[in-house]
């Protein structure tokens, strides 16, 4: 991802970075399948239980936390890593270099 002018096109919209797509022979794209699988699977099991309208409701209610606990934590991290970025910008800009070797003058 190349941007002439990142802030411009932050503005225009232009600008995603919580959208990625990901390799589908990946290990990830593995653990993924495993989950979604899974899933599926125990919902499937529990809808066929005649009286389990509160353990698919509690499982329903699993899945969305677990959702939002994720994002909440992909949140995080991606301002954790934006901070860190900037501290390295400010640390290479700001903070004085007192090295003993230096560019040739």
């Amino acid at each position: 991802m190349h941007y002439e002018n990142i802030l411009e096109e932050l503005y225009y919209g232009n600008v995603h970075p919580t959208s990625k797509c990901y390799d589908r022979d990946s290990e990830y794209a593995k653990f993924v399948g495993i989950i979604g699988a899974n899933e599926e699977r125990l919902a499937a099991f529990l809808c066929g239980i005649p009286s389990a309208e509160k353990e698919q409701h509690l499982f329903s209610q699993l899945m969305n936390a677990q959702g939002e606990v994720s994002a909440f934590n992909e949140l995080n991290r991606f301002i954790e890593g934006f901070q860190l970025g900037a501290k390295f910008m400010l640390d290479t800009f700001l903070v004085p270099q007192n090295g003993v070797i230096r560019d040739i003058c």
